[in-house]
């Protein structure tokens, strides 16, 4: 399936998202997504909903700490999704803009 993404690898269109997407997107990082994976993305998505804007990482942190797991850390983050950069990659293969904040 062809993905229509922006200049920054972000779909253009964020209501075409689906679990099959988030794998195509995550095949660039050669990451396999685990069901643990999807309930991160699936909550960036309701950040994204519920809040208008792709969350930085400061906030996404705090959000997924209250709604997915007490557990969750930026080095658990950077570690289970193969990246550094946290608030980007995860909006990238939650299909939502990149934040306001990245360059």
């Amino acid at each position: 399936m062809h993905l229509e993404l922006d200049q920054d690898g972000h779909l253009v269109d964020h209501r075409i998202w689906n679990e099959t997407v988030a794998q195509q997107l995550a095949d660039n990082l050669e990451l396999q997504l685990s069901p643990w994976h999807l309930q991160i993305l699936l909550a960036v998505r309701q950040f994204y909903q519920q809040f208008g804007h792709s969350p930085a990482t400061r906030p996404l942190i705090k959000y997924l700490i209250k709604t997915v797991d007490a557990e969750i850390s930026n080095a658990l983050l950077q570690e289970k999704f193969n990246t550094g950069l946290v608030a980007r990659h995860l909006s990238r293969l939650a299909g939502v803009p990149k934040p306001a904040n990245c360059l």
